[in-house]
């Protein structure tokens, strides 16, 4: 059972991401909070798999939130994910950087919400369509940084293309397939790497990888995603397209 904590400043994202994840068998919200402070004590609480956390909300932001719960050796598990309304801008780099496990946009498709929930409770890297490819845009358009290229210097050379191809949106499955070698190979490079990198997951391999000059954006591979491609429609603004339906259809949304 994948634990969610929400932490939202917004009652009707909340609820309709609560219905939304508890029509599924293998999802649960643990804990909903209004603000970051609020949702930092429930995450030591409920010790949930995956944090959802707004950016902007009052009393403690969603960035500092991360940094909290990044800091605090009990939520060692605890996977931040940021929702944001707004794309990419200064407020993706300092929460990567801060160690959250990736964004998504809240008008996400409901399919794509939940695989991206999915793939973030295994530890994958996760970042929108949108996010990814600005992303690269962003770093691209500034040299490589020196502390990062150092880094990499302890790496093997296996571990380095373990980090490379992590940096351009592959499974541990699809790394193996690359590299010639065995899932659970595959997974001790990624393992490894983190480990010499001081990173604290998938994610913060990534900013590792771009900064470091490792990744260019010339590999086609760098535009995928950990999330299926969005279906047609729009969805209402902050709300999954489906979620404001469920919450009217599940009283796990008066909760």
């Amino acid at each position: 059972m994948i634990r969610v904590l929400l932490v939202d400043d917004q009652p009707l994202i909340r609820s309709g991401f609560r219905a939304l994840l508890d029509a599924e068998d293998d999802i649960a919200v643990v804990a909903e909070a209004a603000d970051g402070a609020e949702g930092v004590a429930l995450a030591r609480r409920h010790l949930p798999d995956i944090a959802l956390v707004d950016i902007q909300m009052p009393v403690v932001d969603g960035i500092e939130a991360t940094r909290r719960i990044v800091a605090d050796p009990a939520l060692a598990a605890v996977h931040v994910v940021i929702l944001t309304n707004y794309g990419l801008d200064e407020h993706v780099f300092n929460a990567l950087r801060a160690g959250a496990a990736g964004f998504l946009v809240k008008d996400i498709e409901p399919e794509d919400f939940l695989h991206a929930v999915r793939v973030a409770a295994r530890g994958d890297a996760l970042l929108a369509p949108s996010i990814t490819r600005k992303l690269i845009d962003r770093y691209v358009a500034q040299p490589p940084h020196p502390g990062a290229a150092t880094a990499l210097r302890g790496l093997t050379g296996r571990e380095r293309e373990a980090v490379t191809l992590v940096a351009q949106g592959l499974s541990n499955d699809q790394i193996a397939a690359r590299m010639v070698i065995s899932p659970v190979t595959a997974k001790t490079h990624v393992n490894r790497a983190m480990t010499k990198l001081h990173a604290r997951d998938r994610a913060q391999l990534v900013v590792i990888a771009y900064e470091s000059g490792l990744v260019t954006p010339a590999a086609p591979d760098l535009t995928r995603s950990a999330t299926r491609p969005p279906a047609r429609g729009r969805s209402a603004p902050g709300i999954p397209r489906s979620a404001s339906a469920a919450a009217r259809r599940s009283p796990a949304a008066a909760r």
